[in-house]
C-alpha cells in the first residue's frame, strides 16, 4: 500500500539534508505531515522549509501518484522504515527516500559496483560484461548507474548468468517514461524481468538534469562492497564514483588499460595513486 505521505513528502522542494534531519526527528512521514505551526517553531526550523511544510497546495492531487505506483509496482521507502536497505542507513547524506521497482533483498546482498566511461572501447565493453557475468555467477549483485558504455554492460553481464542479479541506480525518476538514456529501455525492462532492482532517490517526474547523476553516485558505492573502474577519462563522472567509495571506506579496484588510450588515463591513474589492480575476479577475494 503505498502512503500518501511519503509521496507529499518525497515530493515538497526541500534538500535531502533537511528531509533527513525532519525524518530523524520525526519519526514518520505521517507525524511531518500532521506538524503544527508551533511544533515546527520550535525546532528552530528555517521559516522557508515551515511554509513548505503547512502548504495545504502540496497536499494535493496525490491520489494520481498513489493509482500509477500501485499499477506500476513500484515502492516507496523512507529513512525511517524497516525496509530501508541497512548498507544505505549509515552513508554520508543518506536518502531520505528510495523509489524501489523490483527486488528490495538485492540490496542487502552482497554488491559489487562497476563503472566507468559512457563512451567505452569495444575491449572496455567485453571486460565489463566478463566480469559482470563472473562475479553475477556467484550470485554477486552486480550494481551500476544504466548509463550507456561500461555501465549498461556491466547490468548485461550480470543478465548473462543464469543466477544473475543486477540494481541500476537512476538519475532520474523511476517511472517507465523517464528511462534513460531511452537506449536502455530494453535493459531496464530485462532487470526486472530477471528480478533485478532498480532505483532512485528522485521523485516520479524528476528528469535527467546533469546535477542528479553525480549525487546518485553515492547510493551506488553505498550499495557495494567494492567498486570496479573499467576504462576512464583524466576527469570521468567514474572518478566521482570512487571519491564517494574511499570515503565510505570501500576498496576500489581499477582495470589497467593501453597507455596510448585516452580511456585508460583515469583507471591507470587510480593504480598509481594506490587502486588494487584489477586483472583477474581472484584479486577480489
Amino acid at each position: 500500500m503505498v502512503n500518501f505521505c511519503d509521496i507529499w513528502f518525497s515530493n515538497i522542494e526541500i534538500s535531502n539534508k533537511n528531509k533527513l534531519d525532519l525524518l530523524k526527528k520525526f519519526k514518520s512521514t505521517e507525524n511531518i505531515w500532521n506538524s503544527t505551526k508551533n511544533n515546527l517553531e520550535k525546532l528552530k526550523l528555517d521559516e522557508k522549509i515551515i511554509s513548505i511544510i503547512l502548504n495545504e497546495k502540496n497536499k494535493i492531487n496525490l491520489d494520481k501518484y498513489v493509482r500509477y505506483m500501485e499499477k506500476n509496482e513500484i515502492q516507496i521507502i523512507t529513512y525511517c522504515s524497516e525496509k530501508y536497505p541497512k548498507k544505505l542507513r549509515y552513508i554520508k547524506n543518506s536518502p531520505a527516500i528510495i523509489y524501489l521497482r523490483g527486488n528490495l533483498e538485492n540490496l542487502n546482498n552482497q554488491g559489487i559496483a562497476i563503472v566507468g566511461a559512457r563512451n567505452a572501447t569495444n575491449y572496455g565493453k567485453s571486460i565489463a560484461r566478463k566480469i559482470a557475468k563472473e562475479l553475477a555467477d556467484r550470485k554477486i549483485n552486480i550494481i551500476s548507474g544504466l548509463a550507456i558504455g561500461i555501465d549498461k554492460y556491466a547490468h548485461l553481464g550480470a543478465l548473462d548468468s543464469k543466477f544473475g542479479r543486477t540494481t541500476a541506480v537512476l538519475g532520474t525518476g523511476i517511472s517507465d517514461i523517464e528511462i534513460y538514456p531511452a537506449e536502455n529501455k530494453r535493459v531496464f525492462e530485462r532487470i526486472l524481468e530477471q528480478n533485478g532492482t532498480i532505483i532512485s532517490e528522485f521523485k516520479l517526474g524528476t528528469k535527467p538534469e546533469r546535477y542528479n547523476f553525480p549525487l546518485r553516485n553515492r547510493i551506488i558505492s553505498g550499495l557495494a562492497e567494492k567498486i570496479i573502474v573499467v576504462e576512464a577519462k583524466e576527469k570521468s563522472g567514474s572518478l566521482i564514483t570512487v571519491d564517494y567509495a574511499l570515503e565510505q571506506g570501500k576498496d576500489v579496484f581499477a582495470v589497467p588499460g593501453n597507455i596510448m588510450s585516452e580511456y585508460s588515463k583515469g583507471t591507470n591513474n587510480l593504480i598509481a595513486e594506490g587502486a588494487y589492480v584489477f586483472q583477474d575476479i581472484k584479486d577480489l577475494f
